[in-house]
Order: C-alpha cells, then structure tokens, then sequence
C-alpha cells in the first residue's frame, strides 16, 4: 500500500450549515488523517481546515469527492512525499 503524505486545504462556506456535514466526512477518513487544524474567518461565515494526511491516492480522492459533493465546499491538496513503499 503506497500512502502519500498530503496536505489538504478545505474552505467551508456557511459553516454553520455545511460544517456537520464536512464533520461526517472527517470521521470516516479519521485513521488518515495525522493533524487538523480549523479557524473560522472573523465574519465566522467560513471556516477554514488544514490537514495533514497520510493516504493512498483512492482514500485521499475519496475523500475530496465526498467533500466536494457539498454546497459550498471548497477542497485544494498538495502531495508533500511520495510513499517510499
């Protein structure tokens, strides 16, 4: 199993609305993820994530995909090391 390292940038408009949602998604790629950090913007209509995440190229798109499914989110990842393995 090749896992990249990854960071992954998500803007979450409407938070309050749309952050459960973005919640559940988080949850289930949970085992992946090695760090989060989340700050809403001072108007507090978006939020905005950092993750750090080691994943395989199908678990990271699975999780952009499932993001991306929801209104007013925005996803963008930067692969940082490829898997030696």
């Amino acid at each position: 199993m090749a896992r990249d390292i990854r960071v992954v940038g998500i803007l979450v408009e409407k938070r309050a609305v749309h952050g459960p949602e973005v919640q559940e998604v988080l949850t289930r790629f949970g085992s992946r993820i090695l760090m989060r950090c989340g700050i809403p913007d001072p108007g507090r209509e978006r939020g905005i994530i950092t993750l750090a995440m080691q994943a395989e190229e199908k678990e990271y798109r699975g999780l952009e995909e499932d993001l991306e499914r929801i209104d007013g989110v925005t996803v963008k990842g930067l692969c940082l090391g490829e898997s030696l393995g």
